[in-house]
């Protein structure tokens, strides 16, 4: 895909590359330089995706105590 850049030095970013990386009105974006001297276009404002770990945490439920917590680890119940 190719786009033209204006006097301005704006530039259009194509639907498909907008839709693949969710970039809506108002989104910010990052220009970085690869190693190999290419440019990479990514989203400035994208959360990043949880680690493994972040998928796993939770909570073990509304009201429990730290006591109740143990027990329930022990198989205390």
């Amino acid at each position: 895909m190719s786009t033209t850049v204006t006097s301005k030095g704006q530039v259009t970013i194509p639907k498909p590359v907008r839709d693949l990386l969710g970039i809506v009105a108002g989104s910010r974006v990052d220009f970085r330089r690869s190693p190999d001297g290419s440019v990479v276009l990514t989203r400035a404002d994208e959360k990043r995706a949880p680690s493994r770990f972040a998928k796993l945490r939770g909570h073990a439920g509304k009201g429990l105590t730290t006591d109740a917590i143990m027990a329930l680890t022990r198989g205390d119940t």
